[in-house]
């Protein structure tokens, strides 16, 4: 298969699969493999409307009726039945997939919006594992995609314990260093301080993968100071006792609801990986496709 269509794949990130409602397939860059999500937020809600999103929220109306596990359930059995058997991956696009990359890596609970909104994670959480006994999955992750932001709450914790029990993993955002900075890109309400204490006391219960997104807003990436400030808080989380197992730093690899956002270059990323190295943490740069029609020359 050429590059390019790998690259079309892993921009490929529809939350749409068949009739489902709630489970998706996603081609992954970062797992190189099958990573199957749990859209907890069909209707598109969200705390962040951050402007790398690729979720049209002005639609959005709060009128859902809601998470329904068994039917999560469900649509969980069925795709792993159809990956397992092999009907899936004649399924377009997925029948393009390299051999390389045909192989079933994770559960995550990601899509249209933060899933630790969701008041029935806990339950979601567990028919999954449900569905795992029925096929008798004993080693595959679930990865909990959050902000951050509702991290204290306790159905989430109770979700966090559970997942610590069933080689579950938290990948926590992280986007700037500043206040400023943060409601500019991540566009919120929620103070940043939150952010950072909760996954500051998550990670001091786990190791956790921390993920940040550079990117550049109306033609502009992170200033310096913007990038020396973001390093001093992983540095804060760091010392402070927060187990940072891995950094991811990303940038964009799909179209965004805002016209004006455009991947940074691979030169930036890599820095940004560098320095972070330097401060003793262990991180990974995750690049614009090659074949990304955007412009790169920043």
């Amino acid at each position: 298969m050429k590059t390019g269509q790998v690259h079309l794949l892993f921009r490929s990130h529809s939350r749409h699969w068949e009739s489902n409602r709630f489970v998706y397939p996603v081609l992954s860059r970062r797992s190189q493999g099958l990573s199957i999500g749990i859209n907890l937020n069909p209707d598109t809600r969200c705390n962040f409307d951050c402007v790398y999103c690729s979720v049209d929220r002005s639609a959005y109306k709060d009128s859902d009726p809601g998470v329904d596990p068994e039917l999560v359930r469900m649509e969980l059995r069925e795709l792993l039945r159809d990956v397992r058997s092999g009907r899936f991956w004649t399924s377009h696009p997925f029948d393009h997939t390299p051999s390389l990359l045909r192989r079933l890596n994770d559960v995550a609970f990601s899509g249209n919006g933060e899933p630790t909104i969701c008041r029935r994670l806990p339950v979601v959480c567990q028919r999954i594992l449900d569905v795992f006994h029925e096929f008798s999955i004993q080693d595959m992750k679930i990865i909990l995609i959050t902000n951050a932001t509702l991290l204290h709450k306790p159905h989430v914790i109770e979700t966090l314990e559970c997942l610590d029990r069933h080689h579950g993993e938290v990948w926590a955002k992280l986007d700037a260093g500043t206040e400023l900075y943060y409601r500019m890109i991540d566009r919120t309400r929620v103070p940043f301080e939150r952010v950072l204490n909760n996954i500051l006391y998550t990670g001091r219960q786990r190791p956790i993968v921390i993920q940040s997104m550079f990117i550049r807003w109306n033609g502009q990436p992170p200033p310096p100071s913007e990038i020396e400030a973001y390093l001093q808080r992983l540095k804060w989380l760091n010392d402070n006792g927060c187990r940072i197992r891995l950094v991811q730093a990303y940038t964009v690899a799909r179209p965004t609801v805002c016209d004006t956002v455009l991947p940074v270059s691979d030169q930036t990323l890599d820095s940004i990986v560098d320095r972070i190295r330097q401060i003793g943490l262990d991180a990974q740069s995750y690049p614009a496709p090659a074949d990304q029609p955007m412009d790169r020359s920043v």
